[in-house]
């Protein structure tokens, strides 16, 4: 079994790992396949709808549906179909995958492997180990293993997301730079997208445990328990060559889904009590990404708040030192004006001045005149009345000048 398996694995490899499934069954068995589409839909009976949700290229959110004979399961990378004696795992060499494989290796193997080993007085205590194990139905130790990974996975990028988020922003309150901005925006993008993922996986775990009728379609070793023998046995046919173990397989589900058959079959408390507890681990995970919104909603308000603070200062210092260039400026504007007023003034005091000395030089150019005239003979005297009259006449002149600019306020006092 573990050649085939080494063989389909290789042959799985060569045709790719997007096709490329990991089967479990019931005895512990294992074998990678690598089929079509349409081989994994006569197996399994379900239809190219459900098919379809695994499909990776193909953006669904998380999902969980109970079918007739098989549970499709889509939970993040997790891309499983589950019945009631096998679990198909897609993709089983992707990294995130491998884990996934590795715990349903180790909690699907069968408990007798164990008493090969063992003494011949324990061989009891055994059974009685494995009869407690087999209580639970196979479906849902399967999907157990499903729900613990993918919230550990998520409840892991948490965490460390948590790790490079608060000392970041610690660091952002203290030094506000570029590249601390940067880096806070990349956490808060990485945040948003993982608190998406979180919040699919958490939505569909609640409407899962708010209706009864979903979760018994989950009950797979029920249904096919309370089906007549004929029927079920008459089922399509098998892919693989009849295993030996074929029996067991079935008398193992039938045993693991008794102790819910002769009960009502209505009841899905087992169910609901897997589902609640790791509904309440992703709801923790959804609430550490809330915290740590609420930090980062604290942080912007900080960082508004200081940014705003060093525009105010900025702006008073502005207006502060806008005014006392406006009061210099100002105060050398008046000064300049009180000398432009000054010099105006000794250009009105200088061209009344001139005024009045040009038409004293008139009366003296009248006079100076070379042209004979009989009334300048004899009158020697008059010239120092000519004299004396116009230079009085120019200064009453001046006078009555400046008095009137006075007046009208044009020079000061």
């Amino acid at each position: 079994m573990a050649a085939a398996g080494a063989g389909g694995g290789g042959e799985g490899k060569k045709r790719g790992a997007s096709r490329s499934w990991i089967l479990f069954d019931a005895a512990g068995e294992e074998r990678v396949l690598d089929a079509d589409k349409y081989a994994i839909m006569h197996r399994v009976d379900i239809n190219a709808r459900d098919l379809r949700i695994l499909d990776p290229l193909l953006s669904y959110p998380s999902t969980i549906l109970g079918r007739e004979r098989a549970i499709v399961l889509n939970l993040e990378h997790i891309k499983a179909i589950i019945t009631s004696e096998e679990v198909l795992l897609r993709d089983p060499s992707d990294e995130n995958v491998i884990p996934v494989v590795e715990e349903l290796r180790r909690r699907l193997a069968p408990s007798s492997a164990t008493q090969h080993d063992g003494k011949e007085n324990l061989s009891g205590q055994h059974d009685a180990e494995g009869a407690e194990e087999d209580e639970s139905p196979f479906e849902f130790r399967a999907l157990e293993v499903t729900l613990e990974a993918i919230c550990s996975f998520l409840d892991a990028r948490t965490t460390e997301l948590e790790t490079d988020a608060y000392p970041a922003l610690d660091e952002l309150t203290s030094m506000i730079s570029s590249r601390n901005l940067d880096r806070v925006r990349k956490l808060k993008s990485g945040m948003t997208r993982l608190t998406a993922r979180v919040q699919k996986v958490r939505d569909e775990l609640e409407q899962l445990l708010d209706d009864d009728d979903d979760m018994a379609d989950l009950y797979l070793s029920r249904k096919l328990a309370g089906a007549s023998s004929p029927v079920s046995g008459s089922g399509g046919p098998n892919w693989f060559p009849a295993s030996p173990t074929i029996g067991s397989k079935i008398s193992r589900a039938s045993r693991a889904s008794a102790p819910t058959i002769h009960g009502n079959e209505n009841d899905v408390e087992e169910l609901e009590m897997l589902l609640e507890a790791y509904f309440m681990q992703i709801d923790g995970t959804l609430n550490k990404l809330t915290t740590l919104r609420e930090y980062i909603d604290d942080t912007e308000d900080y960082i508004n708040i200081q940014v705003t603070f060093c525009v105010c200062v900025l702006v008073c210092f502005y207006h502060s030192v806008s005014k006392v260039f406006f009061f210099v400026f100002l105060s050398f504007a008046v000064q300049l004006d009180n000398h432009r007023n000054q010099l105006i003034q000794l250009e009105l005091f200088l061209s009344s001045g001139t005024v009045c000395l040009s038409l004293y030089s008139l009366v003296a150019g009248v006079f100076g005149m070379n042209i004979p005239y009989t009334w300048n003979e004899d009158h020697g005297y008059v010239f120092k009345w000519v004299v004396l009259v116009s230079g009085l006449f120019c200064a009453f002149m001046f006078v009555s000048i400046v008095a009137y600019a006075r007046h009208k306020g044009l020079v000061g006092s």
